[in-house]
């Protein structure tokens, strides 16, 4: 007859390591880190104006050459109507917000991969690149405001009290950018040659967009369905609040993209948040 000796086996804990800024604290280590946000957003602004011949003339010059074009082509060439305004400056109220929402997209969804030497060495909340990529945007928006001051002083156009709601509209147009620029700049990380697309996808968007043209001026059976485009909803309400003509607002394309702007800053950072970890590797 055999014994068998019972021996006890001691099981160790297991110790799953991850990364500690998918976990509940992520947005304490967020706000701990708002510093970074600040330093990364001046270190933007002072890349782009110091050494420059012209300084913050060139954030004049490129809203003024392509408002100079746009006006020629659908204020001239196609006779386009203007609503009882002068039609450069309707042009300008759906060019600046246009400009905005184009900007602050290609800065998110090219910060990741313009930061790459940041996300391999330092440990932090990636979600800071993008949102301190919005900063300069926002000041190149701001300093286009004095071309607009101008105009509006020549022409002796004078904002009501819709002019108090800008900010606002402003804000729409940051987050509706910035909610896809996070996913875009995912696909940015992790598939180089998808950069390819962006640029065709804004020069179709300016001409699905009523930059040079009135919502109105399309006919109502196809106003719901132009609607659909997020920056309709955004370009009508800059106008609305700066020149205070009524007819050119159209209400359902508000109601869209605040819904639009709502669901893809879910999406966008639901989406980021998921592939962060992976993000480092890829670069």
């Amino acid at each position: 007859m055999k014994f068998f000796r019972h021996e006890e086996i001691e099981v160790k804990p297991i110790t799953t390591i991850t990364s500690r800024y998918s976990s509940d604290t992520y947005w304490v280590d967020f706000w701990r880190h708002r510093e970074l946000v600040l330093f990364l957003a001046w270190r933007d602004l002072v890349a782009r104006y110091k050494q420059t011949v012209v300084g913050v003339a060139w954030t004049i010059l490129k809203p003024l050459t392509s408002l100079l074009v746009y006006t020629f082509i659908f204020g001239r060439v196609a006779g386009l109507p203007s609503h009882g305004v002068p039609y450069i400056l309707l042009v300008l109220t759906g060019l600046m917000p246009w400009l905005l929402f184009s900007t602050v997209f290609n800065s998110a969804s090219e910060s990741l991969v313009s930061n790459a030497h940041l996300v391999a060495k330092v440990y932090f909340p990636r979600l800071i690149i993008p949102v301190s990529s919005v900063a300069l945007s926002v000041v190149d928006h701001l300093v286009a405001f004095g071309l607009m001051a101008v105009l509006m002083l020549w022409y002796g156009v004078i904002p009501g009290w819709q002019i108090l709601l800008l900010p606002f509209v402003m804000l729409l147009a940051v987050l509706a950018a910035l909610g896809i620029g996070l996913v875009v700049a995912v696909f940015n990380a992790q598939f180089r040659d998808f950069r390819q697309l962006i640029p065709f996808a804004m020069q179709l968007g300016v001409f699905v967009s009523p930059v040079g043209y009135a919502t109105s001026l399309l006919p109502e059976k196809w106003r719901i369905m132009y609607a659909f485009n997020p920056v309709v909803g955004i370009i009508d309400s800059f106008r609305w609040c700066i020149l205070g003509k009524s007819e050119l607002i159209y209400p359902p394309s508000i109601l869209f993209t605040l819904i639009f702007v709502a669901v893809t800053m879910v999406v966008g950072i639901n989406t980021f948040r998921r592939h962060e970890a992976d993000i480092a590797d890829v670069m």
